[in-house]
């Protein structure tokens, strides 16, 4: 799918709340599709594999779904599958060609545990979700939560390597839902915004404005990101169920006026220099929308903050 940019441009000078309230209306339905295709799929299997690139909006879209399935009388769990992440040692840690830790790749995670938790869950037992400290790099003794699920409760795992065969393989009638920002930004017949641009963005912007991350930090980390997706994410979206675009047609014109700052100084001598410094006269290119106008149940409340979820 592509966006027009005339078209985005003309909508958020003439009447932008109708304009977010539009988009706001269409990715709802792409969630209660969501909804709907899961509740199918209960009889075959109580588990929900959500994956999809960083910064595609999976923890939003998966507690939108989490109350669309409410709606419906069914009962929602959430695990973060960083959670099974594996103590990082030095010696077993997987590496990159240059023998750089490689934290992106799938064999980080326990997935021994992972099956048998998701064979656990289906039997009808107790599994007690195992909790990681990112800071310390380092799997703790506490659990973070126990599940047990009852008549009409399914669980919803969320990951980047949710789809990786090495759990579908194993749980074949798992639900297997892939979300990103799909669609590109066109004018003329050429695009003008990437759509993986759209997640850097929104990266970028989070990271600063939650995490503390110096914005050169995270485009510097993009290319192994993108290196990442390519390699261990992006293959195993047609093994999705239900494909979901969380690109919104709005959020360009309501992240413009921070991302415009946070990309003024793409750092030199970095992985694809060339083309992340393409992203600030692009954004260029778009209109801005107050962000206190913004719903606070948006998507986009995720990367800006101000809005009615916890993350």
């Amino acid at each position: 799918m592509a966006y027009q940019l005339t078209d985005l441009n003309f909508k958020t000078v003439s009447d932008p709340a109708e304009f977010m309230r539009e988009a706001d209306e269409q990715y709802l339905a792409k969630v209660e599709k969501a909804a709907d295709l899961i509740l199918e799929n209960k009889k075959k299997s109580l588990i929900v594999l959500l994956s999809g690139p960083s910064g595609s909006g999976k923890t939003t879209t998966s507690m939108k779904i989490a109350e669309a399935l409410e709606k419906r009388g069914i009962r929602s769990h959430y695990v973060a599958m960083d959670d099974y992440f594996n103590t990082i040692e030095p010696d077993t840690v997987p590496r990159t060609p240059e023998g750089d830790y490689d934290l992106e790749s799938p064999l980080c995670l326990d997935m021994e545990l992972l099956n048998r938790h998701f064979d656990q869950l289906e039997a009808g037992e107790r599994i007690f979700v195992p909790k990681y400290e990112f800071s310390r790099q380092m799997r703790i003794q506490e659990p973070s939560k126990s599940i047990k699920l009852k008549e009409n409760e399914i669980v919803i795992f969320e990951g980047i390597h949710a789809l990786n065969s090495m759990i579908t393989a194993r749980h074949p009638n798992a639900f297997k839902l892939y979300i990103s920002a799909r669609s590109d930004v066109e004018y003329d017949g050429k695009i003008v915004f990437k759509r993986t641009w759209f997640r850097l963005v929104r990266r970028t912007v989070r990271d600063y404005l939650f995490r503390g991350t110096d914005p050169a930090d995270t485009m510097a980390m993009w290319a192994n990101v993108r290196r990442g997706e390519i390699k261990y994410i992006s293959p195993f979206k047609d093994q999705a169920n239900f494909q979901f675009d969380s690109s919104l047609p709005y959020e360009l014109p309501v992240l413009n006026p921070i991302a415009t700052k946070l990309f003024s100084a793409v750092p030199r001598g970095i992985e694809r220099f060339d083309e992340i410094r393409e992203v600030l006269p692009a954004l260029q290119l778009f209109g801005v929308i107050d962000e206190a106008s913004v719903a606070p149940d948006s998507l986009i409340r995720e990367f800006i903050g101000g809005g009615i979820y916890d993350y």
